[in-house]
């Protein structure tokens, strides 16, 4: 297959893969309890018993660690599907109305970029406390601008194609044509730009989790236990090179998986190559 040999996609997906196969494991098996707290086992190096050690808890780390896989891609898919959904409605409106309908709706997503992940997080924080909730909820407005201008200007240059312009020549509504010509035509866009919009998410629920904004005890989150080992770095060095490593390799793949999908779905690349 073509997207197997292309290397930036087979090694997002790959690293992808792993990703959700540790979220799904830890539904029904890890190697140790994730919450249990133990002292009699605390920060005991790998072992047979613990295969990646403990923390300063007694509690296993590599079972946090699938766990906080699945705590991550669950922030991931609601924070994503929050600014997918709502950006995409407002992008494709402000494109089929144009006009002051288009000119309003930028100009509020131009206002929302000036609140970004982290500080959403610490408004709502304040006023409703911290919490997973929350961390989804922030991330989730702060994707809503950028899928909202995204989708406006890849939406106003389909507008522009001869198919589009038969269309309303033919007698077809704004809304007909948005469904059936334009939201076809810029769904890979979408695509690509959600994948990438995933990483970022992950990235902004590990830096609310590091800062007690996100994912709250005993609910493991690879940010909190950064968070938890950055006191005991020199006593126990492995506590913060396992969740640091986990966050790292899942944004790469992302990150891969959406540069190997936008040269795959953009049919100007695919003729190139």
């Amino acid at each position: 297959m073509r997207a197997l040999r292309h290397p930036s996609f087979a090694i997002g997906a790959a690293l992808t893969l792993a990703l959700l196969a540790a979220a799904a494991l830890s539904l029904v098996w890890t190697p140790g309890s994730a919450t249990e707290v133990d002292m009699a086992a605390r920060l005991q190096a790998a072992s047979s018993a613990h295969w990646l050690g403990t923390d300063a808890f007694g509690r296993d780390i590599a079972a946090q660690l699938l766990v906080g896989a699945r705590a991550s891609i669950v922030v991931g898919v609601v924070a994503v599907g929050i600014g997918l959904s709502v950006g995409t409605a407002l992008g494709l409106l402000a494109s089929a109305l144009r006009g002051w309908t288009e000119e309003v709706l930028m100009r509020l997503a131009d206002f929302g970029f000036a609140f970004p992940a982290i500080l959403s997080a610490i408004m709502l924080t304040a006023v409703f406390g911290p919490g997973m909730v929350i961390a989804m909820v922030a991330i989730g407005l702060y994707n809503i601008p950028s899928f909202a201008r995204i989708t406006r200007a890849s939406a106003n240059a389909v507008w522009q194609r001869e198919y589009v312009l038969a269309a309303r020549a033919a007698g077809k509504g704004r809304l007909a044509i948005t469904l059936e010509h334009v939201l076809p035509n810029i769904a890979p866009v979408l695509i690509v730009q959600a994948t990438i919009r995933f990483a970022i998410a992950i990235l902004a629920e590990a830096a609310l989790s590091y800062l007690g904004l996100g994912t709250q005890p005993p609910q493991p989150s690879w940010g909190r236990m950064l968070s938890e080992a950055q006191s005991l770095l020199f006593q126990a060095p492995w506590l913060g090179v396992y969740p640091g490593l986990c966050i790292a390799l899942a944004v790469l793949g992302l990150n891969l998986l959406g540069d190997g999908l936008r040269d795959l779905l953009d049919p100007r690349l695919a003729r190139q190559r």
